[in-house]
């Protein structure tokens, strides 16, 4: 027995059916799927941090894109709402584009 307690991908159950063993899982009530998305976004970020390859980084960007999906809708948002907001952040503020790192400012 391999215990996770983490929040899957809705077809993982039938998954682990079709390989022959039996998943035990339960689901989430509205405070604990917060709390589970949360984590499940620090999870994927690290899978990103430490993917070795372009592809592997690919697909773990493409599992934190699916996380974010589920935090918006959670939120009452969809993803098209999450990406207008940072085009219209991205105009104001600008994108990441120059790589700036901010180390201090000298106050007057």
């Amino acid at each position: 027995m391999v215990v996770y307690d983490k929040l899957v991908r809705d077809r993982i159950p039938e998954i682990i059916r079709r390989n022959g063993d039996t998943p035990v899982f339960r689901i989430l009530n509205e405070t604990d799927y917060w709390t589970y998305l949360l984590k499940k976004d620090s999870e994927e970020l690290e899978e990103v941090r430490l993917a070795e390859t372009s592809e592997e980084r690919k697909k773990e960007l493409a599992d934190k894109l699916e996380v974010l999906r589920a935090m918006a809708e959670y939120q009452g948002f969809s993803l098209e709402d999450i990406l207008m907001e940072a085009d219209r952040k991205k105009q104001k503020n600008g994108g990441f584009e120059e790589r700036i790192c901010l180390q201090k400012v000298v106050k007057k």
